[in-house]
């Protein structure tokens, strides 16, 4: 089974765990401290995937970093640390939001872009994006110059890349396989 698929399932079942005990919203708060703090922490991401820490030692970290959590974040980790499987916490986080904001009924559309978008554009993308899931959906704009220019649009799982490097490293495959 891939990563994606097990981040998935995990996420799914803290959801329904957390539902059932009436603290999705307090998952949901932990959830996006714990994928905002790893994607600012490289070091933490590589004590969480290195084999030379020991699983009491990440599962110390851990609790230490995020003592303020629910107790159902704990288990959760105590879990994928169980299984061997935190090195996916990140992952797991991030699905575990986008199927939260599912249940609600909302959406979160990511649109990355060379430049900042403009409030033209963004009701127009907001519209589409809303049209085509048929939820209420609020926009975040990423600018990343090394797309140079289009965009690339993710929403749930979906992405759409329409990006100028995209189309670029694509021609660029073409050449190097017709060579």
């Amino acid at each position: 089974m891939n990563q994606n698929r097990a981040a998935i399932r995990y996420a799914k079942a803290t959801l329904e765990f957390a539902v059932e005990k009436k603290a999705a919203d307090a998952v949901e708060k932990d959830m996006r401290e714990i994928a905002a703090t790893l994607a600012e922490n490289v070091e933490l991401q590589n004590v969480l995937e290195s084999p030379i820490f020991k699983a009491e030692v990440k599962k110390n970290t851990l609790l230490e970093i995020f003592k303020g959590a629910n107790e159902i974040t704990k288990g959760l980790l105590d879990t994928l640390i169980g299984n061997k499987r935190i090195a996916m916490l990140q992952d797991v986080a991030y699905k575990y939001i986008i199927l939260f904001e599912k249940m609600k009924g909302e959406e979160v559309a990511y649109v990355t872009t060379a430049v900042p978008l403009t409030a033209e554009l963004e009701k127009k993308i907001l519209a589409q994006v809303t049209k085509a899931t048929g939820n209420k959906v609020t926009l975040e704009n990423k600018v990343d110059e090394s797309i140079i220019g289009g965009f690339v649009l993710r929403v749930g799982d979906t992405q759409y890349d329409a990006s100028i490097a995209n189309k670029l490293n694509g021609l660029k495959r073409e050449f190097t396989n017709s060579l």
